[in-house]
């Protein structure tokens, strides 16, 4: 199966220790292995994976730094040989003698980039400026990692150079939940699929508030964001964590994990990069908005060769094959009252403007010109006309029913129109003389003779007349 546009992501959520680091890179290159046989091509793990979220004040020490290193060498291994795509890891890097919470992503055997966390919480349960150091307090922008100097900090890109659209853009927990998220810059910056490693605690009500900032900001940025946050592995000691992983695309929920399972979770999603290019460029004013962006921000953008393998079938992603008929019942119902009321106040302003207080309509009995008469009905109302002002036509041709003719009268007689009949099918026999055609040769119930009675009942009255 060709792409056609699309990419295969994933939110990974391994089971960890803390301040396991061997252990920790095992499980994630184990997890590297499933989204290799999954055929994904980019893939997500969660904020400080390779130690824990909850080292707290073993952050400090050498010790874990020395192994979140050792664990991120075994991980730039596994990409060359495990895993072909980019993989996003979290760990804490110390860089001149300041901790930053990073996201180191890795590709080919190679470590791409480090992005740091821009905004560290410090309030309620957290208290990661005890440790970690935010981005804004970088004096550099490349740090050396496993004996290579790789880019660092927060304004970093990496653009698929063989994939059209694929540029991704890291922003790490916290930095989701300020006014102006980071995403939302790199977005400007041309970003397609954003990337948010975290560890967003548990509490009730706030997986609804994550599931609508995740939504909502893949929605404002015209984006894919994969999202995946710690699992129930972590420390307890003063927050619970459900692993929570999320994948959306501009404004639209594409899969979500189950929390609190005590499993391994891998989160699958194909996400539109050829429709999100489209969308972006059909909104001018985010094109617009982009221009300014790039202006005052610069990027760095680095360049990769990705080579996604073709999508496995079947499309990991939802299909509505009614995308416009809600599934609920209580949806449907406000959704066609909607509908109606739109109706209702076009008609209505149309009507005013030309000053008309009495119409004319044509009514079938059929569904069409039902919901059409039920709309100027409801106008006239609306107006405080009487609906007697109303004309309504029904048209009664070769092909009309006993059975459509009957409800086209009942209809117009019970919503208190004026009814109108004209029987059509003199005309149409005189049409097809004064064509040359022998109407006793001809099959009225055929579509010659409907096109001849649908184009009578488009005349205005005066030329049927």
């Amino acid at each position: 199966m060709a792409n056609h546009g699309f990419l295969r992501v994933a939110a990974a959520v391994p089971h960890l220790r803390v301040a396991d680091c061997d252990f920790n890179a095992e499980r994630i290159v184990g997890l590297m292995g499933h989204a290799q046989r999954a055929g994904v091509s980019v893939l997500l793990f969660p904020e400080l994976c390779l130690t824990g979220y909850t080292c707290a004040d073993l952050f400090q020490h050498s010790t874990l730094h020395e192994g979140a290193l050792a664990a991120l060498d075994r991980v730039v291994r596994a990409s060359s040989e495990t895993y072909s795509g980019i993989t996003v890891v979290g760990l804490p890097l110390l860089v001149q003698d300041r901790l930053f919470d990073c996201a180191a992503v890795v590709h080919g055997g190679a470590v791409l980039g480090v992005v740091p966390k821009s905004y560290l919480p410090n309030y309620k349960e957290f208290y990661e400026q005890r440790w970690f150091t935010p981005a804004a307090t970088l004096e550099m922008d490349s740090v050396p990692v496993l004996g290579r100097s790789v880019p660092f900090g927060p304004r970093q890109l990496f653009r698929a150079a063989d994939v059209p659209g694929l540029i991704v853009g890291v922003e790490i927990c916290e930095d989701l939940w300020v006014p102006i998220p980071p995403s939302s810059h790199q977005a400007l910056a041309g970003a397609t699929v954003l990337l948010n490693p975290s560890a967003s605690n548990d509490l009730i009500g706030k997986a609804a508030y994550r599931r609508q900032l995740v939504t909502n900001q893949s929605g404002r940025c015209i984006a894919a964001y994969v999202y995946a946050s710690c699992g129930t592995a972590e420390s307890t000691t003063d927050v619970i964590f459900g692993g929570h992983a999320m994948i959306a695309e501009n404004g639209v929920l594409l899969a979500e994990s189950d929390r609190f399972t005590t499993g391994e979770t891998l989160l699958v999603a194909d996400v539109d990069l050829q429709r999100l290019q489209w969308d972006r460029a059909r909104m001018v004013s985010y094109a617009d908005q982009s221009v300014s962006r790039q202006q005052a921000c610069e990027f760095n953008v680095t360049e990769l060769n990705l080579n996604p393998p073709p999508l496995p079938t079947p499309l990991r992603r939802p299909i509505d094959p009614h995308p416009f008929v809600p599934r609920g019942k209580e949806q449907l119902r406000e959704r066609c009252e909607e509908i109606f009321h739109l109706q209702v106040s076009g008609l209505a302003k149309r009507l005013e403007h030309v000053d008309c207080s009495e119409v004319a309509i044509g009514v079938s009995g059929g569904l069409d010109s039902t919901l059409a008469l039920l709309v100027t009905c409801k106008t006239m109302d609306r107006l405080g006309l009487d609906r007697k002002r109303i004309l309504a036509f029904t048209l009664p041709g070769f092909g009309t029913t006993d059975r459509t003719l009957h409800n086209a009268r009942g209809l117009i007689g019970t919503l208190g129109a004026t009814l109108r009949e004209i029987d059509i099918r003199p005309l149409c026999l005189a049409e097809m003389r004064a064509l040359g055609h022998h109407p006793f040769g001809i099959d009225v119930n055929g579509l010659s003779v409907e096109e001849f009675t649908a184009r009578l009942r488009q005349l205005p009255a005066g030329q049927r007349n």
